[in-house]
């Protein structure tokens, strides 16, 4: 059973979405070939009080579309050469979103969007199969105990932010 994900999955609290993305399946269509892995690392940033996020000053140019409807994919450039993966969470006007840290075979963001052909182009576009970035339920079910949660990693903010369990990894 496949079964694309819509708006409404992304319409919830960032934390649960987070968790719940793990086992799921983020599909790329590019050039013609499609790319399918299972999501394995998931990590949330949750509104204007998370210090971690980009948005915990208010909107930006850059970190706009964090603040736009549940299901938009905000993509980024890190260190000058990493593009990061999130997808909006929540509320629209609330600041919320899940980076996408790993799928099978893949670990790590930046080499993710590299593998996947994931750019800038993608910021601010829905997801879905008329953007070629969708993410699917396969049916596959994944217990609470198959998931360590963990602190976010990468991170400059205050220690309190750091050490919040917002991180999400499937156990291999």
């Amino acid at each position: 059973m496949k079964k694309l994900l819509n708006q409404s999955f992304f319409n919830r609290e960032t934390i649960t979405v987070a968790e719940e993305l793990i086992g799921k399946f983020l599909i790329r269509e590019f050039r013609g070939k499609k790319y399918s892995f299972m999501i394995t690392e998931t990590e949330a940033y949750d509104g204007f009080e998370d210090k971690a996020s980009q948005a915990h000053r208010g909107k930006t140019k850059r970190n706009e579309v964090m603040f736009r409807d549940a299901g938009t994919i905000y993509v980024y450039l890190t260190y000058g050469m990493h593009f990061m993966l999130n997808i909006i969470t929540g509320d629209k006007e609330f600041p919320a979103a899940v980076l996408i840290r790993g799928v099978e075979e893949v670990s790590g963001p930046g080499r993710l969007t590299h593998a996947l052909h994931i750019t800038k182009a993608l910021n601010t576009k829905r997801l879905g199969k008329k953007s070629k970035l969708w993410i699917e339920d396969r049916g596959i079910i994944i217990s609470k105990n198959q998931i360590d949660r963990t602190p976010r990693i990468g991170i400059n903010c205050e220690e309190k932010w750091k050490q919040k369990p917002y991180r999400f990894i499937l156990k291999l």
